[in-house]
């Protein structure tokens, strides 16, 4: 039997019903549609997690007060309590060898106000080591010195977000005078855009001397968090337990489990919210297969009543010489054809639902050549796996009995 004659055949075929073949296709449809859209949801969570992270800075450690945990009067969350200050920085600094740059940090939302236009974000007190440990790059202007901290200057370095709120867009803020809970600080430098979302959006952040933000805002020589960043990826295990072997003999504490501070690792960091990123992918995969499934299952269930409608069509063409094997190959060909046009549909639609969210800024679904060329994959076995059956069935019918079929 020629291809083309089956593939005539199958095209009589599938548009002798139209309607009943276009909804059996619609399951394949809106199932690899799914697949496409939230497979790429998910590997756009992912991605953005691991921009997230890499725009923290490299190599990264990051020192909190308090436990990670209830146990102690410190304790209750990360930032919970005030018992880091500058002398540990310090000790971290002039005792590990393993780390190469430290900054202290003091960290709180405070009112920002610019002539009539105000904003409210946060303001990051810290130094001069801060913009190479977090990868802060300045598109104007230059970020804090260590002279400014220990000046007490009344400086600012503004994140675009910030700059654009109070200023305009993309408006020249270099020189200008703000207020940051009612005290003066001038505007000495813009970084450039990270992007981000929510309270992690770090353009919308503001830097100022740690020693002025202590004087003049908070009011506390205390501090936030220290920023640690290891002198390379290899060793960050090491520096991590040395830092927290250090800190424990400063703060008198003998137990671990009692520490007052907490070390958190950007690798392992990374390491765990990929690893729920993939997750959720692979459970958004799995909840638009059932779809899929479903589909597959409406097209078996069109090639049988195919099969039972053109009984004696498949007597009359096994009588005249077809071979079971050319009956069977023609259905399989039917359930194929439907799946696969299903698919390459399904890939638009999921494509366009993916590009739509992104485009509306709902959610970043990034839709990679593996997800597309695994739809189809998948829609050829949904056809060849659901269409054997009827087509196994039609290729046994005998052809005296078909004939005689009503």
């Amino acid at each position: 039997m020629m291809i083309r004659d089956v593939l005539t055949e199958t095209y009589a075929a599938l548009s002798g019903n139209k309607a009943r073949s276009g909804l059996t296709m619609l399951g394949i449809v809106i199932g690899i549609s799914s697949v496409i859209a939230l497979v790429g949801v998910g590997q756009g969570a992912t991605s953005s997690v691991t921009s997230s992270i890499a725009n923290l800075g490299t190599n990264l450690l990051t020192i909190s007060p308090g436990a990670s945990r209830n146990a102690g009067p410190v304790s209750g969350g990360f930032g919970s309590a005030t018992t880091l200050t500058q002398a540990d920085a310090t000790a971290i600094k002039s005792e590990i060898s393993d780390v190469s740059a430290v900054a202290v940090e003091l960290s709180r939302r405070y009112q920002v106000t610019y002539k009539g236009n105000n904003t409210n974000t946060q303001v990051i007190g810290t130094e001069a080591s801060y913009a190479g440990i977090r990868n802060v790059t300045l598109s104007t202007g230059a970020f804090i010195t260590d002279q400014q901290n220990k000046d007490y200057a009344k400086v600012a370095v503004i994140g675009p977000t910030v700059r654009d709120d109070l200023f305009g867009v993309d408006a020249d803020a270099i020189g200008m005078t703000i207020k940051i809970n009612k005290i003066q600080f001038k505007v000495i430098g813009v970084t450039a855009s990270k992007g981000g979302s929510g309270f992690n959006n770090t353009d919308q952040y503001i830097y100022v001397p740690v020693s002025s933000a202590q004087r003049f805002l908070a009011g506390k020589t205390s501090i936030s968090s220290i920023d640690v960043q290891a002198a390379n990826q290899k060793v960050m295990s090491t520096a991590k337990q040395e830092i927290t072997t250090l800190l424990l003999s400063r703060h008198n504490i003998t137990d671990s489990t009692s520490a007052d501070f907490t070390v958190v690792n950007q690798a392992d960091l990374a390491s765990s919210l990929s690893s729920v990123s993939s997750t959720l992918t692979l459970l958004l995969g799995a909840i638009a297969g059932i779809s899929l499934l479903v589909g597959g299952i409406g097209i078996m269930n069109m090639m049988l009543t195919s099969v039972t409608e053109r009984t004696r069509e498949i007597g009359l063409r096994k009588a005249i010489g077809a071979k079971s094997g050319d009956i069977s190959f023609q259905f399989l060909t039917e359930a194929v054809t439907l799946t696969f046009v299903g698919g390459i549909v399904g890939v638009l639609l999921g494509w366009g639902v993916a590009v739509g969210l992104t485009m509306a800024g709902i959610i970043t679904a990034t839709v990679t050549w593996t997800s597309v060329w695994l739809a189809f994959g998948v829609s050829a076995l949904v056809g060849i796996i659901f269409g054997y059956y009827p087509a196994r069935r039609a290729a046994k019918l005998k052809p005296i009995e078909a004939l005689k079929y009503e």
